[in-house]
Formats: C-alpha cells, sequence, structure tokens
C-alpha cells in the first residue's frame, strides 16, 4: 500500500486513515488486521473489542 493512501484530502484539510503506532511515534503507521492493530517496525498489538460483546 502507498503511503498517500494513508490520508484524505478534503478541500483544505488532511485526514489521516490509520493510527500512528504509540511507542514508534509518528511516522510509522498500525497495519489493520481483522481483530487487531499492529505496528511492523516495533511489534506492538492493539486488540479490537468485538461488536458482540
Amino acid at each position: 500500500m502507498r503511503v498517500n493512501e494513508f490520508y484524505v484530502t478534503k478541500k483544505n484539510e488532511i485526514t489521516r486513515q490509520r493510527q500512528f503506532c504509540p511507542k514508534c511515534g509518528s511516522g510509522v503507521f498500525l497495519a489493520e488486521h481483522a481483530n487487531r492493530m499492529t505496528c511492523g517496525k516495533c511489534g506492538y498489538t492493539k486488540y479490537k473489542k468485538n461488536k458482540k460483546e
């Protein structure tokens, strides 16, 4: 995936589509999986909550 697909521009605003890694800081995005988000650099994992629970 190209980096320019992580951002959306509307008029004069730029918004991110993915979250940054809280350990690595800005510039390192979390990869989105079905049940979790992970950092490819440091291995940080954030699990998504189930909507059924």
